[in-house]
């Protein structure tokens, strides 16, 4: 009887395991269509009835759903949960809820999402972020993806705590914990009428222009260096995360329009020029010593590019964009 049973057990087991790869090991396909199929939900709901706040919202949620999806269906049977796919997804829906909930927060509080202002109506325009949003999101989601793969267990996987997981944990604590806290001072700065029309340089703000994103690309740094206790062949396209977050921060719709938007607000103002000029672009240095760095070191080692200055060049108008940890295409402007 008993053997009986545990036949049948097992093989309902080798069958669930079976159709749950039944794209591929990796679940790397089932992710895509998740991703896909969320922001499309998401996407219809905030056209069809005109809202502003579901996006950055749908981009966070969408980390936690791939993170816990991958982890369980990694766990299909195990005894126990694996060390480390445990951690990297508490980190995952760590990070997501925090920023999920900080950014519907602040939409919640101002009112209106003033990216999407000239979007809404156009929804060629609309669709185009929401299918950058869906990229964004399983493109910095592969190395949890991976990490989450059955194949990925322990054992054979290196147990925990190695070197990598160390160091990449101080990497996420410590991109988690800046972007956080800087987004707190931001937020805070902001709401306070006496600060109308001022930039912010309290804090984290006081050592760096954009401490928020200083975090936010140690954090997918760190998750990747964990990510390589297990990676194998093909699985380095797990790097496009972190190269992907740092590129897009560095030279699409992070720092270069933001950096942009302030000089055309702050160009007249003498006190902006020297904060702009003794204060680094991303790492955070002590103001009095990066203003005695010479600018071919700004370049090379603190992200000090031309792109970033704009305080010389005329323009018509002015869109003023306020700083935000999605690295979404459409930054927030106010």
């Amino acid at each position: 009887m008993y053997s009986c049973l545990y036949f049948v057990n097992n093989a309902l087991t080798k069958l669930n395991i079976m159709a749950i790869q039944i794209w591929d090991e990796n679940h790397l396909a089932l992710s895509a269509v998740v991703t896909v199929g969320m922001q499309v939900i998401f996407f219809v709901i905030a056209a069809t009835l005109q809202l502003d706040k579901l996006t950055d919202f749908a981009g966070g949620t969408n980390f936690i759903i791939l993170a816990l999806l991958t982890f369980f269906l990694g766990q299909v049977g195990k005894k126990s949960y694996d060390n480390r796919q445990l951690m990297v997804t508490i980190f995952i829906c760590l990070w997501g809820a925090r920023l999920s909930g900080y950014l519907l927060y602040r939409i919640l509080k101002i009112g209106r999402d003033k990216r999407f202002e000239d979007k809404k109506s156009n929804i060629i325009r609309f669709a185009v972020f929401w299918t950058f949003q869906a990229v964004w999101v399983y493109i910095v989601s592969l190395p949890v993806i991976i990490i989450n793969s059955p194949k990925h267990s322990i054992p054979p996987a290196p147990r925990t705590m190695t070197s990598l997981d160390s160091a990449g944990t101080g990497f996420f604590v410590t991109g988690l914990l800046a972007e956080t806290y800087a987004d707190l001072q931001k937020f805070s700065f902001r709401q306070d009428p006496i600060n109308e029309g001022k930039w912010c340089n309290d804090g984290l703000w006081r050592l760096s222009r954009h401490p928020n994103y200083f975090g936010e690309i140690l954090v997918w740094w760190g998750i990747f260096i964990i990510s390589v206790n297990v990676l194998d062949g093909f699985e380095w396209i797990a790097i496009l995360s972190p190269i992907f977050t740092t590129l897009i921060i560095l030279f699409l719709s992070g720092m270069p329009l933001l950096e942009k938007s302030s000089d055309e607000r702050y160009r007249d103002d003498s006190d902006y020029r020297y904060y702009k000029s003794s204060t680094s672009p991303l790492i955070p240095i002590p103001p009095a010593i990066y203003v005695e760095v010479p600018y071919f070191l700004k370049f090379i080692l603190c992200c000090e590019y031309p792109l970033y200055n704009s305080l010389d060049v005329k323009v018509n108008s002015a869109h003023i964009i306020t700083e935000s940890t999605s690295i979404s295409l459409a930054q927030s402007q106010t």
